[in-house]
């Protein structure tokens, strides 16, 4: 519900209460432009609303709030937990101004142990849990699954290649000639056996390792007995890579199985929190987040802010241990506990070994925000200097910088980076593929007009009045002054020329350290070689290059494994590996009688007759 003609502030959201009850619910404040200022759930709707409505006793934070209040809006749930669930989804889905955000909310690796192969192979997993087989995680990163799956293959020497490399072979790969694999493809193990190593690397990551190594040890101690001095030998090198995998691993806490550590730090209107992740008694890395602080929340807010939407997406562990209390524990409990199937306990814990993890995630997140604030300084000065290089009316808030990239013309894209006062914005990344059937091969100025006639052209449909922190401050365009002239032409036909915009060229001998800054309607200039403005210009352009290119090579990529099996309805990608492995290529198929295409496996007679149509004409 919502009323534009109602007044402002406290007297605006009096005039919802006689319209409320006590139901819980969800309810949103908007400003007189309809922007979401901030989205809050209650227990009591009427109660919540009604502590908005007086005149005094807030925080200066929730002060501006009610002053900017124009409208308001409500949903009610049936029970408080439904309301906390859904304030979380709306909140990432709407970014409040006044609300904690959590920006970087990227899904974790896990490890799997496939379940679908007499050999299963271990490998790393990202995403939903569909492939069959045994997920441990989550891991803190990429580089620490790695790590694990190295060391895993040093001491149990699992395969990690695919089922379809598996039954190619004929011969064991390297990973058997450095001892990383134990070549089943071969049949260098048995089943059995290596059955049994999968179930020792089950149970170390598990936590298990001491039963892990007495069992290779007594195998050891059996094996010399028997004289066989080789297998004995073998054995011995696993319990020593088992040692110093355990000796690697840091902080191991013997009473914390399962669990995530949270430590919140704030300064100065930033905050971050350190997460490090506990499974199987094992420390399997750990991650620092910087949310938005909602224009100043106290602590226990934005930790609870950043649990609620950090666990939206990813089942809890048994226990999150937190460096600070939290408003309405119990009822976050009861919500986690319910997304989990089972309990979920939040505790604070004040002494013993638990407090000791919190103490370690704490004082990483205060060190994390202190390299945080000084690079954010740092960037703050090359952004202030930009400004005085590019007399600019102020320090760019939103830097958007273009490059394309092609061969001869061919899988043409565009590329779009972001930076800012806290760096690299990666998330703000855009790419383009260039589809003007017109260009002429090559013609780096029609792309680049085409690029940025899409940018502004969804610009002005999403964001209009320039509200929303879309639009940039400044672009920078890889290119002299031709460039310059082909996307000024672009953005006074689009009616946005009022965006600083400047070209960047390599200048004399393309040398780096002598570019040339390129403006409409001005001389080039170049700042001095040493000038730190200068490297800052030059990291942007080079990142820019880096995310086309990379853009360009996968487009490339995808190009090469196209196939005209592509075009044609019905054939997804198990149907063209059917087709591909029985005729050998797309050509063969292509030249295939219609009864052969039926033989098929997988191919029906109707869409036998389809791909005979497609390539023959008929019909």
């Amino acid at each position: 519900m919502s009323d534009q003609t109602a007044p402002t502030g406290h007297a605006c959201i009096q005039s919802y209460l006689r319209t409320l009850d006590a139901s819980p619910g969800v309810y949103r404040m908007l400003d007189a432009s309809q922007a979401v200022l901030y989205v809050g759930k209650a227990r009591n709707l009427k109660a919540r609303v009604s502590n908005y409505a007086r005149p005094s006793g807030h925080s200066p934070r929730i002060a501006r709030m009610i002053r900017e209040t124009a409208s308001m809006m409500f949903l009610t749930t049936k029970t408080e937990t439904e309301a906390l669930l859904l304030e979380q989804n709306l909140i990432k889905q709407l970014k409040p101004r006044y609300n904690v955000l959590l920006r970087d909310d990227k899904s974790f690796p896990n490890i799997l142990v496939t379940g679908d192969h007499p050999y299963p192979m271990i490998r790393k997993h990202r995403g939903a849990k569909s492939e069959k087989g045994s997920y441990y995680g989550p891991f803190a990163s990429a580089g620490a699954v790695n790590r694990t799956l190295n060391q895993l293959q040093k001491v149990f020497l699992l395969r990690s290649c695919t089922d379809s490399q598996f039954e190619g072979r004929s011969r064991p790969c390297l990973l058997y000639q450095i001892r990383r694999c134990s070549g089943p493809c071969v049949g260098h193990i048995s089943e059995a056996d290596y059955a049994a190593s999968v179930r020792d690397a089950e149970q170390f990551l598990q936590g298990k390792t001491t039963r892990v190594q007495s069992q290779l040890a007594r195998k050891m101690e059996g094996a010399a007995e028997a004289m066989e001095f080789e297998r004995a030998a073998a054995l011995r090198d696993r319990i020593r890579a088992l040692t110093h995998v355990q000796g690697a691993q840091g902080i191991n806490p013997a009473g914390v199985s399962e669990a995530d550590v949270i430590g919140l730090h704030a300064e100065g209107g930033q905050a971050c929190v350190q997460v490090f992740f506990i499974r199987a008694n094992q420390n399997w890395g750990n991650r620092d987040y910087y949310p938005k602080t909602g224009s100043g929340a106290e602590p226990a807010e934005i930790l609870a802010g950043f649990i609620g939407q950090f666990y939206e997406n990813k089942e809890p562990p048994r226990q999150l241990l937190l460096s600070d209390d939290i408003e309405e524990r119990a009822l976050l409990e009861e919500a986690l506990s319910q997304k989990a199937g089972r309990r979920v306990e939040i505790l604070v814990p004040q002494r013993g070994e638990k407090k000791e993890l919190v103490a370690g995630a704490l004082r990483n997140a205060r060190e994390s925000l202190a390299r945080k604030m000084s690079e954010t300084a740092t960037q703050g000065k090359l952004l202030d200097g930009l400004a005085e290089a590019l007399d600019l009316d102020g320090r760019p808030e939103r830097i958007e910088v273009y490059d394309n990239s092609h061969i001869q013309g061919t899988n043409a894209v565009g590329a779009m980076i972001v930076a800012g006062p806290e760096g690299f914005v990666k998330s703000q990344y855009r790419k383009f593929n260039i589809r003007g059937d017109e260009l002429t091969p090559g013609d780096d100025f029609g792309m680049m007009k085409e690029v940025l006639k899409r940018r502004f052209k969804r610009l002005i449909a999403e964001d209009p009045e320039r509200e929303k922190g879309m639009w940039p401050d400044l672009l920078l365009i890889d290119g002299g002054a031709g460039q310059v002239s082909a996307v000024h032409e672009i953005m006074v036909e689009m009616g946005v020329e009022d965006i600083a915009m400047a070209g960047v060229a390599k200048g004399i001998d393309r040398d780096a350290g002598k570019e040339e800054f390129h403006r409409v309607g001005k001389r080039p200039f170049a700042l001095r070689h040493n000038d730190p403005v200068l490297y800052f210009v030059q990291r942007l352009r080079d990142e820019a290059h880096r995310f086309a290119i990379g853009t360009h090579r996968a487009k490339r990529a995808k190009g090469v494994s196209a196939t005209p099996l592509d075009e044609i309805a019905g054939v997804g990608a198990t149907r063209k590996r059917a087709l591909l492995t029985h005729f050998g290529s797309a050509k063969a198929v292509s030249r295939a009688a219609l009864a052969d295409l039926k033989a098929v496996d997988g191919i029906s007679a109707g869409l036998a007759e389809k791909i005979y149509d497609h390539f023959h004409d008929r019909g």
